[in-house]
């Protein structure tokens, strides 16, 4: 004995369930536009497979389970959606976490080991007597060139030819401990 909802029509069901089963589907997935969508899709579903249903199949029914799982699915992705980005959430959470820790346990004190410090000396040392005195009274006594040049009584020019010597001997000499050496010098 056919029900009801076996005569229907696809346009009667589509006119009288449309609002109905949007509104179920929107209790599940709170987007109007995703439970439209969801709904037109199944209406789809439908028309595409009706010639495998039998005769006497719940049309109404049919279309609701095919709404209830395209629900289940949307949420479905949704939760690993929001399970990804909890992850990402997570991962950028330690990484902040590790570079706090990093940063606090980083002593710029210990940066400037003994090691470099006598590496410094050394290649300090190492250059013409004239070049480390002029380099010497410019970096560290902060004078002028024009200072320079009258206590030592040379030219300005020479002075500025010292300075660069120097600067691209300790360039050359250091050039393993240059990042750390840029901080201090």
């Amino acid at each position: 004995m056919p029900t009801y909802f076996e005569n229907m029509s696809f346009d009667e069901v589509f006119l009288k369930f449309k609002e109905r089963f949007i509104r179920f589907s929107r209790a599940y997935v709170s987007d109007r536009q995703v439970a439209e969508d969801i709904v037109t899709d199944a209406f789809i579903a439908y028309w595409e497979n009706r010639a495998r249903l039998s005769d006497n199949t719940n049309i109404p029914a049919y279309i609701l389970t095919v709404i209830r799982n395209k629900c289940l699915t949307y949420l479905r992705d949704a939760k690993l959606h929001e399970d990804i980005l909890a992850d990402l959430v997570k991962v950028e959470e330690w990484k902040l976490q590790m570079q706090i820790a990093s940063l606090e346990a980083c002593n710029p004190f210990e940066i400037f080991t003994m090691e470099t410090y006598e590496c410094v000396r050394k290649a300090f040392c190492e250059l013409p007597e004239k070049t480390r005195k002029v380099f010497w009274l410019s970096r560290y006594e902060s004078k002028t060139h024009k200072e320079i040049a009258s206590e030592l009584e040379i030219s300005i020019k020479t002075v500025e030819f010292h300075i660069t010597k120097a600067t691209k001997m300790l360039k050359d000499k250091l050039k393993d401990y240059f990042p750390i050496l840029l901080l201090f010098i």
